[in-house]
């Protein structure tokens, strides 16, 4: 299901969860057993995760950060990948929610001896658990899980595919922040390697689905296919700007989201030097003048300060970076409460599939 706007519609009917309470006794608009990708989600399903975020945030507030909404359920973490962002941000989320945490390392997992996915996830389902929490290198690696994990999986991030909980924190935070709390006509721009970001991948579903007006500006060689992609209003029809022109990608910018250079791209040669880079796409307070006063400053970590972004722009007064990893805790809190909301219910039966 693609995702949809009705630019006349208010706000979502669907009822927000009572996130002290277990959520299988709540009667929400939720359908997904998974979570692999945004592309799946629907404007209301969206608007979901963010009120039941602001719930969250709500618990998070409190002198003891804690419900017992998943206790005695077991959520197990496993990422092929190095994480600190993604990976904590889960396992604080799950245990804030009272589940029993598990984590594996694939590096120092039966993986490394070259056990296969498929065993890997079978494994640690026979040992108990039922939401499995997945970061993997490869594209698609989740949707393999999903086939024949009896559970929910959630993409942690795959290769250059996808990132959903990103995506969505990184809405919430533009959301909580921007006047009005609304995208609908507001420039956000991401800034960077686009070729091998699975963040900007998830992003272009999330912005274009909330009315933003998106544009993607980097080097013409990490940035290539964008263009004809955007051309053809791959979004669910939804257009974008791609640019290669940082001018006119930031003049008048409402959220500027600088993307990490990859210095292992570097040897494939599609970049000169990350100097280079840095002198015409580093994001420096100069470069952030031409956009709107107030421009909120965005990234998903971890950062290269100095290449492409300045260490006083990352900590100055327009950033909202350390905002994004806070407010990651409580969007992903709010993905596991209403994924474990479909287990043993028709929803779960149906293994509807967001991605």
């Amino acid at each position: 299901m693609s995702l949809v706007v009705d630019s006349e519609a208010g706000e979502s009917s669907a009822a927000v969860p009572s996130v002290d309470a277990a959520p299988e006794s709540q009667a929400v608009a939720w359908r997904h057993r998974h979570l692999l990708d945004v592309d799946g989600l629907s404007a209301d399903e969206i608007d979901l995760v963010m009120r039941t975020t602001d719930a969250m945030r709500e618990v998070l507030a409190r002198p003891i950060a804690k419900v017992p909404a998943l206790r005695g359920r077991q959520v197990t973490i496993l990422f092929y990948e190095a994480s600190t962002r993604t990976r904590v941000s889960f396992e604080v989320a799950a245990k804030n929610l009272s589940a029993d945490v598990v984590n594996i390392a694939a590096a120092t997992s039966s993986v490394s001896k070259g056990e296969s996915l498929v065993d890997t996830v079978r494994t640690v389902e026979a040992l108990g658990a039922q939401m499995l929490v997945m970061r993997h290198s490869v594209s698609g690696a989740p949707y393999l899980a999903a086939e024949i994990f009896g559970g929910s999986v959630l993409n942690g991030g795959d290769g250059w595919h996808a990132h959903p909980t990103q995506a969505l924190l990184d809405l919430y935070t533009m959301r909580e922040r921007l006047p009005g709390g609304s995208l609908a006509g507001r420039k956000v721009v991401i800034l960077g390697d686009l070729l091998h970001s699975r963040v900007a991948r998830s992003n272009i579903w999330t912005l274009t689905a909330a009315g933003a007006d998106l544009w993607l500006c980097g080097p013409a060689t990490l940035v290539r296919g964008f263009e004809a992609w955007a051309g053809r209003g791959a979004a669910a029809g939804r257009r974008f700007h791609v640019t290669t022109s940082v001018d006119e990608a930031l003049r008048d910018a409402d959220v500027v989201m600088a993307l990490r250079i990859q210095r292992e791209r570097m040897s494939s040669g599609l970049l000169p030097s990350m100097r280079e880079y840095a002198a015409r796409y580093g994001l420096t307070r100069e470069r952030l003048a031409l956009a709107h006063p107030g421009a909120l400053v965005m990234h998903p970590g971890p950062m290269n300060e100095g290449v492409e972004i300045a260490p006083d722009v990352a900590a100055g007064a327009q950033s909202v970076i350390t905002e994004q990893v806070t407010n990651g805790v409580a969007v992903r809190m709010a993905l596991l409460y209403l994924l474990a909301g479909t287990h043993g219910t028709a929803a779960a039966g149906a293994g509807a599939v967001a991605g």
